[in-house]
């Protein structure tokens, strides 16, 4: 018998918001694929779409995937949204040729998304987008600490307009506020005042945050 490798992995589960009802699945479907493909050379995964509206990958760190769920957001948004469980623990690879996958790192993703979707049901945390799980003797940050974090970004994120998503994508991509402004055709003191009032700022921040843990 074959032996089977095991490796420990940070678990992307995804899928599209409401899609079932979306005037046109093809086209987000095209949305969905072309982002994927930026995140895996901008991340150097291999995040792929498995099934229906769902696509999973896994990263090196967390902090890779709690930053790359946030790219992949912005990609689709205000269009779709998305919704993510990310897991930590280990993964057995059953077969390498057809990238077969199994064990508790995809258990813990699958539970964390399944969380993200009861969570949103309910009208306080109905913006909530993105859960971690970690599975047991996995180690990493705490769960809970995280998962704290994410609730607050989900929310803000969730209250943005399109102009002030886009000024959020512009600053989380590196560019500087009279950038966008100049791309915008706003002032720069229009953008400034996004960055400040609509908690674009905040948002950049604790995505920076975010993106260095392990």
């Amino acid at each position: 018998m074959a032996r089977v490798k095991t490796l420990p992995s940070v678990t992307v589960i995804g899928d599209l918001v409401g899609s079932r009802v979306a005037l046109d699945r093809g086209e987000l479907h095209t949305l969905l694929r072309r982002a994927l493909d930026d995140i895996n050379e901008r991340y150097d995964v291999d995040a792929r779409i498995t099934v229906g509206d769902e696509y999973q990958g896994t990263f090196a760190t967390l902090g890779g995937a709690l930053r790359a769920t946030v790219d992949l957001r912005l990609a689709l948004l205000p269009a779709a949204d998305l919704r993510h469980g990310i897991g930590r623990g280990d993964v057995r690879v059953l077969d390498e040729a057809e990238r077969v996958q199994d064990g508790p790192g995809w258990w813990a993703a699958r539970d964390a998304i399944d969380e993200v979707q009861k969570e949103a049901s309910r009208a306080p945390t109905r913006r909530l987008r993105t859960a971690y799980r970690s599975a047991d003797g996995a180690g990493g940050p705490d769960p809970i600490a995280v998962n704290a974090a994410l609730l607050g970004r989900d929310e803000l994120i969730g209250r943005l307009s399109e102009r002030s998503l886009s000024v959020l994508g512009g600053l989380l991509s590196g560019r500087s506020q009279r950038e966008i402004a100049d791309a915008e055709g706003v002032s720069p003191s229009a953008v400034s005042q996004r960055v400040r009032h609509d908690g674009v700022g905040v948002i950049v921040a604790m995505t920076q945050r975010l993106g260095g843990l392990v």
